[in-house]
């Protein structure tokens, strides 16, 4: 594994493990045993079709066949760079400048899986030789797998003291992430301490964006932003 340095929109340096081909071969190993496990049930359960025309057959077996060829194109989509053997070993697929993968990036990198899988496992070798273990489609797409088993928790870095009656505010700061959460306690509290309010203002203005707050309850802004972090710790230690 090698270190990934990434530069996010508040411009905070966040350090991450870029994942090797081994444990990206195993999530690969896993998602292809579920695919196949899918097609044998498939096999079974509509063999009644082999007496069909052979166009018949072909056609009803292109449209089952779709799950399997947009597998990993669908499930990074909708959660956001994982499938199902990326979740199990916990790593993901981020863009290397720090923003959230698109889904124009997860078709590049579904696109070029035809070179990098499929073409005497090009990709792996890739993977091997290169400095950010990425595979051709990585390259391409400029994203990166990583590793979120060096998260820092949340007890450890944005705890905040919640009494036994505390009523949330916002229920959409569960759209916010660990790392968002922990940038935003950072940023605030160098900002509060230096009366920078500036930077407030714009952090701000990035909170609301990202979880789509439509209407601010607090008077400041740092009145608000005290809220959403001790929100977002009242939601995630209640999941």
């Amino acid at each position: 594994m090698s270190e990934l340095q990434i530069n996010t929109t508040q411009n905070v340096k966040i350090k991450f493990t870029a994942v090797g081909a081994g444990e990206r071969l195993l999530a690969f190993l896993i998602d292809w045993a579920i695919k196949v496990g899918y097609l044998i049930l498939i096999n079974r359960f509509f063999g009644a079709f082999d007496n069909m025309d052979q166009w018949s057959q072909i056609a009803i077996n292109t449209v089952l066949s779709f799950p399997v060829m947009f597998y990993t194109l669908a499930l990074e989509s909708m959660l956001e760079g994982q499938t199902i053997g990326k979740r199990i070993l916990k790593i993901k697929v981020v863009k290397i400048d720090g923003y959230q993968a698109s889904f124009a990036d997860y078709v590049i990198r579904w696109f070029f899986r035809i070179v990098d899988i499929y073409v005497l496992g090009l990709g792996f070798f890739i993977i091997l030789f290169s400095k950010k273990h990425q595979r051709l489609g990585d390259m391409v797409a400029g994203t990166a797998v990583i590793t979120l088993k060096d998260n820092v928790k949340i007890s450890h870095t944005i705890l905040e003291n919640l009494k036994e009656n505390y009523k949330p505010s916002y229920a959409n700061v569960i759209k916010l992430s660990d790392n968002d959460a922990r940038i935003i306690k950072e940023t605030f509290r160098t900002a509060r301490a230096s009366k920078d309010y500036q930077t407030l203002i714009k952090l701000r203005k990035k909170i609301v964006e990202v979880t789509d707050i439509k209407t601010i309850k607090q008077n400041t802004d740092i009145e608000f932003i005290a809220v959403i972090l001790k929100d977002y710790n009242y939601y995630t230690q209640s999941m």
